[in-house]
């Protein structure tokens, strides 16, 4: 296990969000990504709640935004150095933006995400 600092890591999660594909990022509206400095539940790294995109209707309005939250202690426990951290970081920034986009865990794991 790995500490890293608050502030780095919130840093980390913004680069991982910032790394995202221009033609991706563009589509992502109404979302608040928030860090978790704290374990999380239990066996997760991060979770996205909210109406995923392929299930918006045109009924999709006036909601507060989705929450991607991403688990500082969850990921820093898998991690021995800040690089396998960014690492971890960024998978799970995609991993639970795919969710945003509709994607399933399973889908995502053949994705290797």
């Amino acid at each position: 296990m790995i500490t890293v600092d608050d502030a780095a890591f919130e840093q980390m999660v913004a680069t991982a969000m910032d790394s995202l594909p221009a033609e991706f990022a563009t589509l992502i509206k109404n979302v608040a990504v928030l860090v978790e400095h704290g374990p999380g539940p239990r066996g997760l790294l991060g979770l996205y709640e909210g109406i995923p995109l392929t299930s918006r209707t045109t009924n999709y309005a006036g909601v507060l935004p989705d929450r991607i939250t991403i688990y500082q202690r969850a990921i820093c426990a898998l991690c021995d150095t800040e690089g396998e951290v960014v690492e971890q970081v960024r998978r799970t920034v995609i991993h639970e933006v795919g969710h945003y986009f509709g994607i399933s865990d399973e889908r995502l794991r053949e994705l290797g995400w």
